[in-house]
């Protein structure tokens, strides 16, 4: 009996330990499988690519603004760590903004909370301000061709003398015409005889470097301005105060580029268009009238003469307008009249849309009085940004409207437009 009891007690002990050999091993099993799951998870998290957000991502809330400096957010184009949604596809507009009393006078010290934008009636957050003291960049066009040719001397003058009544700070680009003689034929060409630069010596020297040309490549330039002079985005201190100021009668003669693909360049691009406009129309017309066998008479470009084709005579034949020499009198007289309003319709459009302004001259001594009003402006001008709350791509004209607050009664303020958004 007691042989028997302690044989059951061995069975007894025997399975207990069998049982629990069986629950450690399938713990042990569980656990293993857990901590390969995890790791996995881990492997996962470090090699998983970083995402992107489409346009239409909703956009988080942006800072409040401050003089001179924005703080960097998604719409910066800033990644942020953890692979989460960090790219919004939306660029900053820059609104450059005067504003003037009711005698004509440039209100200083005004602050963001004294602005507010709308584009197409939907009110907008601004996100970068600057004020009347951030620096400038200016692109100065200086058009040495035709009528102005002879008085290169006053030209650099008047440029100096601009170029003095700028601050510190503000950086200047110089760009100028000449003449470039390839296998025998002599070329209107852009020169940009500096980059952008606060050495106010670079700047004298390069003044003197300035030359003529036998032709106004004017489009050309502008084109340069854009692609070259202010291909790099700009500083944060600088964003929206970035501008042309062109000295010149807007005529083109020489020009690849069209008028209409870099008035959409140069607005992208948030540029202001300062235009000092030169009157050499009579100048100009009492030599075309000249007979072309004389040295003194002045023929319109085989350029110039299919353009005005193209644009005010859509139908007529390319061979009627291949040969300035002839056309009657009559016909030189209108083509010339029109390729001058063309021109001022053309740099009153680009200076209105991008918030600058057309300054008429009529002679050089004029143009240097034009170009310390031209400074005064710069230096009393404000700067907005914002990131539209429409971020659809449909490449769409977005009016622009800026009002102040806070200000005595009269006040006015003279910003862009608008511009066309991205598309695609």
């Amino acid at each position: 009996m007691t042989e028997r009891l302690t044989n059951q007690k061995k069975m007894r002990r025997a399975l207990h330990t069998k049982f629990l050999s069986l629950i450690l091993m399938t713990l042990c099993s569980g656990w293993l499988a857990i901590s390969a799951q995890q790791s996995q998870q881990e492997a996962g998290k470090q090699q998983r690519p970083r995402r992107v957000a489409p346009a239409t991502t909703q956009k988080p809330a942006l800072p409040a603004a401050t003089p001179n400096k924005s703080k960097p957010s998604a719409q910066d184009g800033e990644e942020i760590d953890e692979g989460d949604v960090v790219r919004v596809d939306t660029q900053l507009v820059s609104v450059p903004a005067v504003v003037t009393n009711r005698a004509g006078r440039p209100v200083a010290n005004l602050r963001a909370e004294n602005f507010v934008v709308y584009e197409n009636g939907s009110k907008q957050q601004i996100v970068n301000f600057g004020t009347t003291d951030a620096p400038f960049e200016i692109a100065l066009l200086l058009d040495t061709s035709g009528s102005t040719r002879a008085e290169v001397a006053l030209i650099r003058r008047a440029a100096n003398a601009f170029i003095d009544a700028l601050r510190a700070g503000d950086r200047v680009s110089i760009i100028a015409f000449k003449t470039a003689r390839e296998e025998g034929t002599s070329l209107a060409t852009v020169d940009v005889t500096t980059g952008l630069t606060s050495d106010r010596d670079a700047l004298r020297k390069a003044l003197e470097s300035v030359s003529t040309s036998n032709g106004t490549p004017f489009y050309d330039a502008l084109e340069r301005i854009a692609d070259e002079v202010f291909r790099e985005p700009p500083d944060e201190e600088v964003r929206g105060r970035r501008a042309i100021v062109a000295l010149t009668d807007g005529v083109d003669s020489a020009s690849l580029a069209e008028f209409e693909e870099v008035r959409e360049k140069l607005l992208k691009a948030g540029v202001a268009s300062y235009f000092i406009q030169v009157n050499t129309e009579d100048y100009v017309e009492n030599r075309l009238m000249s007979d072309c066998r004389y040295d003194g008479a002045l023929r319109l470009s085989r350029t110039q003469l299919q353009r005005y084709r193209r644009i005010f005579v859509p139908n007529g034949d390319a061979e009627d307008y291949a040969n300035f020499c002839q056309l009657g009198p009559f016909e030189r007289m209108q083509i010339s009249r029109n390729l001058y309003s063309l021109a001022r319709k053309e740099m009153n459009e680009l200076a209105r849309a991008s918030g600058g302004k057309t300054f008429p001259a009529a002679d050089l001594v004029d143009a240097r009085k034009a170009f310390a009003q031209v400074a005064q402006e710069i230096g009393t001008q404000y700067s907005l940004g914002y990131y539209p709350s429409n971020t659809s791509r449909d490449g769409s004209f977005r009016q622009i409207r800026v009002e102040v607050r806070g200000v005595e009664a009269g006040t006015q303020v003279r910003a862009r437009e608008g511009y066309t958004a991205p598309k695609g």
